[in-house]
């Protein structure tokens, strides 16, 4: 008898521990990672975006923020295209090796190839250094996509990178994107 009341208080307590495990690993408990998100005082995410911020205004660059990145991340890169472009993905900004404590960028980021950060800015499909806005043929609207990307790495790119060299360079390096869509048309 004694060895029957044993047993069955053994596996009560292995059965407790188990449940309690299980208890301690499910997703419920843990708390979740916040969503990295990119966001613009300039305009409101799939929306217009205001004529200043295209070659119909004074084509600078609005201002971004984002939230706080995944844990681990060295740099970010910036990706402004155009998919809707009828050739091909027309690219109006290239932005990378922004420093990971940066949170935002200002309006107006200034065109050279190096920035006072340290990051750096490629060339755009217009063939020009940094931010190229909005300018497509009159039309059916655009979609702009602003893609923010927090890499584990800085790309060590020179300052002017193509498109297809920034893309490159982040591959497999992505610990997490946020986007940002504006819509523009003539």
């Amino acid at each position: 008898m004694l060895c029957g009341a044993l047993l069955l208080i053994t596996l009560f307590a292995s059965s407790t521990e188990r449940v309690h495990a299980a208890i301690a690993q499910s997703p419920a408990q843990k708390t979740p990672e916040a969503k990295f998100q990119l966001t613009s005082t300039s305009f409101v995410g799939d929306s217009a975006i205001p004529t200043q911020y295209t070659c119909d205004g004074s084509d600078v660059s609005p201002a971004l923020a984002w939230t706080e990145p995944p844990a681990g991340t060295q740099s970010f890169a910036l990706v402004v295209d155009d998919p809707d472009a009828p050739k091909k993905t027309v690219i109006h900004w290239l932005l990378y090796d922004l420093p990971p404590a940066t949170r935002a960028l200002p309006e107006g980021v200034p065109t050279k190839p190096k920035l006072p950060d340290d990051s750096r800015q490629g060339k755009n499909d217009h063939g020009k250094i940094g931010y190229g806005g909005p300018c497509p043929p009159p039309g059916a609207a655009h979609h702009y996509f602003f893609k923010l990307y927090a890499l584990d790495y800085r790309t060590e790119l020179k300052p002017k990178a193509k498109a297809a060299e920034v893309e490159a360079a982040i591959k497999g390096h992505i610990l997490a994107q946020a986007e940002l869509i504006a819509r523009f048309q003539h």
